[in-house]
């Protein structure tokens, strides 16, 4: 199966306390990262620059296509506990304008600084049979400096298969859980929730010790991406919340699919009332 993710990676600078750590990182990496374990990706992005060995790990996940740029993305995220986190944007890469011409099994949409137009929604909908999408990007303001967020009508959305936000990020859009087929709310370490046609269920994240969560909702969306084409929804959600808790503890996909399976039979998802 052929999955295309489309979205700007990142030149990521980690702070936490004195320590300063410079990194590649982008949504598009990291569920590009998750979704190699399920599928032959190609990664549609845009950056002028970056370490050899960088690019490197890029093609070693899958196919790289390139928007020319004078720039790269560049973040600055300082962490003042592994939860809790301020961004700066200090450069911005091309934006994407259009999809190649072909059709995929999954196409995943994750910009990170408003680099995706809503018409590329509607032409990923014509050219994937499963198409998931992140939030934020989308409602970033593009501006150089502190992140700020944009009120977005949200009907540019409507129609996509898996749609994922965190909490606090689904108030600054105008969309209702039923506009999408499935709906995750991320919450960090505490309780998420999730809609499946309309349904709302509660999930409990698998407690793991981490120094910081970067890439922790992008992981869970590529997962849940490649487990919701083999599983039904439930089974889907538990096991990507064993993936994300598996890569957090070590920051790393070393990990197997037994793994996950096994883990998996540990997370609670529940049905509520509203």
């Amino acid at each position: 199966m052929r999955c295309l993710i489309v979205g700007h990676v990142v030149r990521d600078i980690i702070k936490r306390g004195t320590h300063v750590e410079e990194r590649l990182g982008g949504g598009a990496y990291y569920s590009a990262l998750a979704l190699s374990k399920f599928y032959e990706v190609e990664i549609l992005t845009s950056f002028s620059d970056l370490p050899g060995e960088w690019i490197e790990r890029l093609c070693s996940i899958g196919k790289l296509r390139i928007v020319p740029s004078q720039e790269t993305t560049t973040y600055e995220l300082n962490y003042t506990d592994s939860n809790t986190r301020t961004l700066r944007l200090l450069a911005r890469a091309s934006p994407i304008k259009s999809l190649p011409k072909k059709n995929y099994d999954v196409v995943l949409l994750n910009p990170v600084a408003n680099e995706i137009p809503e018409e590329l929604v509607s032409e990923a909908l014509k050219r994937g049979r499963l198409v998931s999408a992140d939030l934020q990007g989308f409602i970033r303001s593009p501006e150089l400096g502190s992140v700020k967020f944009l009120r977005r009508e949200g009907s540019f959305l409507r129609g996509i298969h898996v749609l994922h936000s965190d909490f606090s990020e689904f108030k600054h859009v105008e969309l209702e859980p039923g506009d999408v087929d499935v709906l995750l709310l991320s919450n960090g370490p505490k309780p998420g929730k999730a809609y499946h046609c309309s349904i709302p269920y509660r999930f409990l994240p698998v407690p793991v010790s981490t120094e910081e969560t970067t890439g922790a909702g992008d992981v869970f969306l590529g997962s849940f991406t490649g487990f919701y084409r083999r599983n039904a929804f439930v089974e889907a959600l538990k096991r990507a919340v064993a993936f994300t808790s598996l890569f957090l503890k070590d920051r790393s996909m070393g990990f197997d699919m037994e793994d996950v399976e096994e883990l998996a039979e540990k997370v609670r998802v529940e049905a509520i009332n509203g």
